[in-house]
């Protein structure tokens, strides 16, 4: 992975005026070559500054949640293949709010696409889906591009209790309604 982001950072030296263009491109990019987001939201602020870092990482992951929007539709077999990964995950009945989806963003480790499922079972159209998607990618890259050398530097019981504090306010952000319809409710066990 250093050697991708080695790649990346001689890029955008080079790019001059495209390497803005090649750094949002490079956020699309970044799941073939199977890169966390944060790492890129980090190389964003080493290479172009705390704001800019920020709005180009908004505008590259907000493209790629367009993406999967627009190719996930197209995919049957991993579009179920993710809605079991949210059934084991969250419970089958269990719908993430907005807020919820926001705050699992920012824990590393938790499947960047199962929570843009998550965003587009309760966003349906390509307006509302594409609004929220910005929305909820907002605080990652603010948080990974200002935040990205102080991160490493944390100790792992400073680590834990953040990671604790967050699953704390996925926990008070969750829904407090759960509609189960009749048939779903009843249905007979095979």
């Amino acid at each position: 992975m250093n050697e991708q982001l080695s790649m990346l950072f001689v890029m955008m030296e080079l790019g001059g005026i495209f390497a803005p263009i090649a750094f949002i491109l490079f956020h699309t990019l970044r799941q073939v070559l199977f890169i966390p987001p944060m790492i890129v939201c980090i190389a964003g602020g080493i290479l172009f500054g705390v704001t800019m870092g920020t709005i180009y990482s908004i505008i590259g992951l907000t493209l790629n949640c367009l993406f999967f929007f627009l190719i996930i539709k197209k995919m049957p077999r991993t579009h179920d293949k993710i809605s079991l990964l949210k059934k084991r995950w969250f419970g089958e009945y269990r719908n993430l709010t907005v807020g919820q989806i926001t705050i699992l963003r920012l824990i590393p480790f938790i499947h960047y696409h199962l929570l843009n499922f998550c965003l587009l079972e309760k966003r349906q159209s390509i307006k509302e889906y594409a609004k929220y998607a910005c929305i909820t990618n907002i605080p990652l890259a603010f948080l990974y591009t200002v935040f990205g050398q102080f991160i490493k530097q944390f100790s792992p019981t400073m680590m834990i209790i953040i990671l604790f504090s967050l699953c704390i306010l996925v926990y008070v952000l969750r829904e407090k309604i759960t509609i189960i319809k009749w048939k779903e409710f009843f249905k007979e066990a095979h």
